[in-house]
């Protein structure tokens, strides 16, 4: 099974409105392997980048000025991904970006040439939901070094996204589960349902007691008297 992850950078955030793609990075994994196969562009976009788009890849125009465009790159990327399934970062963004590239030169767009797209910031959501799922958030829960990140990059994202993805499908190494055999109760004969063990209950002191009573007071005034938990003290704490 042939994967390819891929990234983008790009002058801006809107494709619609005339951003560009300024590099693409992708990394090839085969049987859940990184080859080492990688395919790493960088592209003159013809037109200046956004400020904070700046900021986040570094990337300026004068060092794309003797890059090639989209055009000249555009046929060998397509080689390079057909056939595979295309692993992509909030896929909705690159592949407007692709598909808007190609549409200017005519060309179907990169779901025609591909096997599928599967999208890992959905995938994420999905395995973390309410938590952040951010490639550098990705990284630090699944114990991948992303210290060199200090700026994005087309290349280096999609070798980190790479390593993310496979660790985020992995899954259980071992079918083997091993459970702690409870110890038997006392008393409990061959055959007998084992009896409950007592349930010890620590009793709050008086000194407690009137400590909370003291802080439930005092959300009691914050509250204008609306506070339930003023009913479950006892009244001689």
């Amino acid at each position: 099974m042939r994967q390819v992850v891929l990234d983008t950078e790009t002058t801006g955030l809107n494709a619609r409105l005339g951003d560009r793609i300024i590099e693409i990075g992708c990394v090839e994994i085969l049987h859940r392997r990184v080859t080492g196969n990688r395919f790493h562009r960088y592209v003159n976009p013809e037109r200046d980048i956004e400020e904070g788009a700046l900021r986040v890849h570094g990337i300026t125009r004068e060092f794309l000025a003797d890059k090639p465009r989209f055009a000249d790159i555009a046929q060998d990327l397509l080689d390079y991904v057909r056939g595979a399934d295309v692993i992509i970062h909030n896929a909705a963004f690159d592949v407007e970006f692709l598909n808007l590239e190609l549409e200017r030169l005519g060309v179907d767009p990169l779901e025609r040439h591909v096997t599928g797209i599967l999208d890992t910031l959905q995938q994420a959501r999905e395995l973390h939901p309410g938590r952040k799922n951010s490639l550098d958030a990705l990284c630090e829960r699944y114990a991948i070094d992303n210290a060199q990140r200090t700026l994005h990059g087309a290349l280096l994202d999609a070798e980190l996204l790479a390593e993310v993805y496979l660790s985020m499908t992995r899954g259980q190494e071992s079918l083997a589960i091993e459970l702690e055999q409870p110890r038997a109760a006392v008393g409990a004969g061959p055959g007998l349902p084992q009896a409950r063990p007592r349930l010890v209950v620590l009793a709050a002191s008086a000194a407690e007691l009137a400590e909370h009573r003291r802080i439930l007071a005092g959300i009691a005034q914050e509250s204008k008297g609306r506070c339930v938990w003023l009913d479950e003290v006892p009244q001689d704490a």
